[in-house]
């Protein structure tokens, strides 16, 4: 009975690991968390040099493939703005969304989308597929449920709720997140000849 192959996903973050095992679930892999000791400085200028940071840094400690991806939120009447810097925007989640609509204010012009770039690197580091997600919406006076972040602000038209409202297959199909997941999902077929587990 052959094992299944190892992917490392490069993330701290519980939630983040959990959506992405979620999405990549059909595939018949084991998934685990980067290590605990790793942190990794988002220093890039794009979402894509902080995933490569992440990812590669990563597979070298772990020897494994790896995933990583980074994410935010871009706001035209903001120029795009928070964009590679919504995690660091603000220090709670509650100043974050507050220091969101202050910059707005009544600006009829709503408009913003969630962007996610994802990275797949092999176990030397060495980037092997990127892809990338847009998910997008419009920017609500206030925040749509108490105790989110910028995914309670986001109302997507297409699913007639917020972001942060997504269910399971909303997030794979419409979600940015999971439209880069599903792009990344043939390679990493690909990279494990998983059609041997079928």
């Amino acid at each position: 009975m052959s094992t299944r192959p190892l992917l490392t996903i490069a993330s701290g973050n519980s939630k983040k690991v959990a959506e992405i095992e979620a999405m990549l679930g059909p595939l018949p892999i084991n998934v685990q968390r980067q290590p605990s000791s790793l942190n990794v400085e988002e220093t890039g200028s794009t979402y894509l040099e902080n995933a490569l940071l992440k990812a590669q840094e990563a597979a070298k400690i772990t020897q494994s493939w790896t995933i990583a991806d980074d994410s935010g939120l871009e706001v035209d009447a903001l120029k795009g703005k928070p964009g590679i810097y919504s995690a660091r925007f603000a220090k709670t989640n509650k100043e974050k969304i507050q220091k969101i609509l202050d910059a707005i204010g009544d600006n009829p012009y709503r408009s913003a989308r969630f962007h996610s770039v994802m990275v797949l690197c092999d176990p030397k580091g060495n980037l092997i597929k990127e892809a990338e997600g847009i998910c997008w919406g419009e920017i609500l006076h206030s925040p749509a449920y108490k105790g989110g972040e910028f995914e309670s602000l986001l109302w997507v038209r297409e699913a007639q709720c917020t972001y942060g409202e997504f269910n399971h297959v909303q997030l794979l199909k419409l979600g940015s997140r999971g439209k880069a997941a599903r792009a990344i999902a043939p390679y990493l077929r690909d990279a494990f000849q998983l059609d041997r587990f079928n």
